[in-house]
């Protein structure tokens, strides 16, 4: 299909500044185009976008969709128990379709909320993919790695993660390299999938410093922090993504800005943990390059990034006493243009050539009006229901508030048998 988009507002990048601009917009073959020649305009359907801001999709840097059949069911307990008495026995029952389904609520959830790409770390081959697949979302994909050794017990799941990505064909996937953690993963398979991952040129995912514990433990056994120790075996560098990063120690920061690696920051699933704030500030100010995330539903509880990027700008004005830190910009940068370039897919920002995963906000809801100012109401006033429309790859796969790929009736079917009988 192709689309001329007129009469809204858009928001675009100039000079490294996000701003709302009234022009038209031309989408062919899944991208953003130049103006067709006159005698070229009636192949394009027309979409009147009065009152309607058109941003780029907003990118879920860090989750676990699969997780989404676990929202609700470890609240208000510590770390170490949410994980390792509540989450991982759940993971360990749920079946293969549970996953599935519980992947697919997922998404129907951040399409509905503007999200039109997620980086997501699963447990169960080819779920999280086949989901995307089906619902039409552009999906960053790494299985979870864990063990001693990758020529044993991480040889299994490795090889899982080789299959999916041969068995999917697809500009809308891409598959990472993803060790779930320092604790979960031996610095002896740390240092083979850091080698696989130059060797194939994938990006690398990984939980790092979410909580005390990790950091302590980790001094204990290797003297070092989880960053120092991710820094001297090679593992950081410009490819690597770190989800967390909110126990920092020493020269903790300096060694990420060294790398050159990117860090994703959680903060409603790191607050309801306990597990603190990530130091955002002091990550700006050194030049760390920062996306975000919501992580998955069993310590958020949602996906929805409208959300986060609240709590991102509020939290960190609260904790540094400051009313300046962490404005609006930064943090819709950092749910669109800085993952956008971090991923190299022509994602996150609204320019010629650039793919049309683009939402439609309406301007006109009350949480949006008067719009006195666009770029913070959508950290300050937007809660996800106003996302009107949703394009991937220039289709729609929410038009006018109708799901068109996905059938909403039978996922939450399914997801509550899974819940009856795993949980």
């Amino acid at each position: 299909m192709k689309y001329h988009i007129k009469n809204g507002r858009v928001l675009i990048l100039e000079n490294e500044t996000l701003k709302a601009a009234e022009k038209d917009l031309f989408v062919a073959d899944g991208r953003i185009v130049p103006a067709p020649a006159a005698e070229e305009l009636a192949a394009y359907e027309v979409i009147d976008a009065k009152n309607k801001l058109i941003m780029p999709g907003l990118v879920n840097m860090h989750t676990h969709a699969y997780m989404t059949v676990m929202r609700n069911y470890a609240d208000d307990v510590d770390f170490d128990e949410w994980l390792f008495k509540r989450c991982m026995p759940v993971e360990d029952r749920l079946p293969q379709e549970g996953a599935y389904w519980s992947s697919l609520l997922a998404i129907e959830e951040m399409i509905r909320t503007g999200t039109t790409c997620f980086n997501d770390m699963h447990m169960f081959k080819g779920q999280s993919a086949r989901a995307a697949r089906d619902a039409g979302m552009r999906g960053i994909i790494g299985r979870g790695l864990v063990g001693g050794d990758l020529m044993t017990d991480g040889m299994v799941r490795f090889q899982q993660m080789l299959d999916e990505q041969a068995e999917n064909d697809s500009d809308l996937l891409t598959f990472v390299i993803a060790p779930h953690a320092i604790y979960s993963c031996s610095e002896k398979l740390l240092v083979q999938l850091n080698e696989e991952a130059k060797k194939r040129g994938m990006l690398k995912h990984i939980h790092v410093s979410e909580s005390v514990n990790e950091v302590e433990n980790c001094l204990k056994e290797h003297g070092k922090t989880p960053v120092e120790l991710l820094y001297d075996i090679g593992f950081l560098d410009e490819k690597t993504i770190l989800a967390h990063c909110v126990q920092m120690r020493g020269n903790d920061i300096e060694l990420i800005r060294k790398s050159g690696a990117t860090v994703v920051t959680n903060p409603a699933s790191n607050a309801k943990l306990g597990n603190g704030f990530a130091p955002i500030r002091e990550f700006l100010e050194a030049g760390v390059p920062l996306c975000l995330g919501t992580d998955g539903t069993a310590s958020n509880n949602t996906l929805n990034m409208f959300r986060e990027m609240g709590l991102l700008t509020l939290i960190h004005k609260g904790v540094s006493r400051s009313s300046v830190a962490v404005p609006a910009q930064e943090a819709l940068k950092m749910a669109t243009v800085n993952a956008g370039r971090f991923l190299g897919q022509d994602i996150g920002v609204i320019r010629e050539g650039a793919r049309a995963d683009l939402i439609f906000i309406d301007l006109t809801a009350p949480s949006m009006f008067p719009n006195n100012n666009v770029l913070s109401s959508l950290c300050y006033s937007a809660n996800g229901s106003e996302v009107e429309s949703v394009m991937i790859d220039g289709k729609f796969v929410m038009r006018k508030y109708e799901l068109l790929t996905i059938d909403s009736e039978r996922v939450r079917f399914e997801v509550q048998k899974i819940v009856d009988k795993y949980l």
